[in-house]
């Protein structure tokens, strides 16, 4: 039976600090894994934040079919918003996260002065372009209205994926971080720019919406056919990652968990699980 504290980004901000304090410790509580760099207690469960498609499904697997043998106690803690996860990982309410890439984690750093770095890519979730109205790309016209997420780099890898499918152009040189501003020619779309966890609800409301690979799959999308067009996974830079608090990366529990989120059997779970909606972002299979 799955033990995880699921909290929606509407609770989570009156219940994350007490729920973390109560429930994980802070990183001078015994019970945590203790300050940036000190000596962590293998006995403690290893607490990470996810979001629950696919990221606390991988880690699931891990705790109920790996964990044991390797001696790893692992907690999974629901996060369905892209800020919590950092602050609890930064303020030692958890030891880690896993839900993000490296251009949002570069962007938020930089924004909340934390100091939360990267251990180990795991997956890739293709981002997408969907629509209830349209068949094709084609089928979206002057006039219509594209949902674009509202968070600095995924609305930029949005409008990368608008611009390469030939929907707009943007100007020259417009790198990761590509706001509405940077479109040099929208081609007559009108943007609608969403949380992006809203985004699947909004398909209704849109004539099309760029959504994120692990909303999509919690709204039941299945991004390798629903989607319109999908983000190519060929020297992608968005691959998702474990992450922890700069020097907490070799906390023995930390090191279990990467190695094995990135072994052959998470990579056949990812594999088998979703179809090639995600992708695994490590070596071959056994």
């Amino acid at each position: 039976m799955r033990k995880n504290i699921k909290l929606t980004a509407a609770a989570a901000a009156t219940a994350a600090l007490a729920l973390g304090l109560t429930a994980c410790g802070t990183a001078s509580d015994p019970n945590s894994g203790g300050e940036a760099g000190g000596k962590a207690d293998e006995s403690k469960a290893l607490v990470v934040a996810a979001s629950p498609t696919p990221h606390a499904d991988i880690l699931n697997f891990v705790k109920e079919n790996l964990a044991a043998d390797a001696g790893l106690k692992l907690e999974v803690k629901e996060f369905t918003d892209y800020v919590l996860p950092n602050t609890a990982t930064q303020q030692g309410q958890v030891d880690a996260n896993y839900f993000q890439h490296k251009p949002y984690l570069d962007d938020f750093n930089k924004k909340n002065k934390t100091t939360i770095a990267p251990v180990v890519n795991v997956h890739l979730e293709p981002l997408g372009l969907y629509s209830k109205k349209a068949g094709a790309v084609a089928d979206i016209k002057a006039g219509q209205t594209v949902a674009v997420p509202n968070d600095t780099t995924n609305e930029g890898r949005a409008l990368h994926l608008l611009a390469d499918n030939g929907l707009i152009t943007l100007k020259d040189g417009v790198g990761t971080d590509a706001k509405l501003s940077d479109i040099a020619d929208a081609k007559g779309l009108k943007f609608k720019e969403l949380e992006a966890a809203t985004l699947p609800r909004a398909l209704n409301d849109v004539d099309a919406a760029v959504i994120n690979g692990n909303y999509a799959i919690e709204a039941d999308l299945k991004p390798a056919t629903d989607a319109l067009v999908l983000e190519k996974a060929e020297g992608n830079p968005y691959a998702n990652f474990l992450a922890v608090k700069d020097g907490n990366q070799d906390d023995p529990r930390v090191q279990k968990l990467a190695k094995l989120l990135n072994s052959p059997e998470v990579k056949k779970f990812i594999e088998d699980s979703y179809q090639g909606s995600v992708v695994a972002s490590f070596g071959a299979a056994r």
